[in-house]
């Protein structure tokens, strides 16, 4: 059994840079800005040709992409704050804007702009997607803290 608290490592994004990455019509990767990749903890050669979702944290509620995609499916614009997963199960968390690129009339793909959330934001925001996640799902996000002799206990109940 492996154990970790990467989870709880939150990388700040920075007040004077814009992360930027672009998609196609299946949401997979065309382009991504030299700071998302540093941000997410990836190079960016990883990120090109992967399924955005690659970034999706799971306490994001799978309502809030459905708005998403609905939104732009219909050439509109989305705009809000998302958690994000890094490679290493750190997390971080932007304001989003999310638009369709139009060629012609039609959807050739995506293009998103991220910005930093204040900590306020951030913590609000956690809370809504908490209790969202709460109704969708039926399950909760818990912290557990257990004495190391019981852990061993459990560890052995796996094997």
């Amino acid at each position: 059994m492996t154990t970790s608290f990467d989870m709880f490592i939150e990388t700040q994004v920075p007040e004077n840079e814009l992360i930027i990455s672009r998609t196609d019509l299946n949401g997979v990767i065309t382009y991504v800005n030299d700071t998302f990749a540093s941000i997410s903890g990836y190079e960016p050669e990883e990120l090109i040709g992967k399924p955005h979702n690659i970034i999706r944290h799971p306490d994001m509620p799978k309502s809030a992409f459905k708005e998403l995609w609905n939104r732009l499916k219909s050439k509109n614009e989305w705009q809000g704050y998302v958690k994000n997963l890094r490679k290493d199960s750190g997390y971080y968390w932007v304001f989003a804007k999310i638009s369709p690129l139009i060629k012609d009339g039609e959807i050739v793909g995506y293009k998103s702009l991220r910005e930093p959330v204040d900590r306020e934001k951030k913590i609000e925001m956690q809370r809504v997607y908490d209790e969202i996640r709460e109704k969708e799902d039926d399950i909760f996000r818990v912290t557990l803290y257990v004495e190391s002799k019981k852990l061993d206990s459990l560890k052995s109940l796996e094997e």
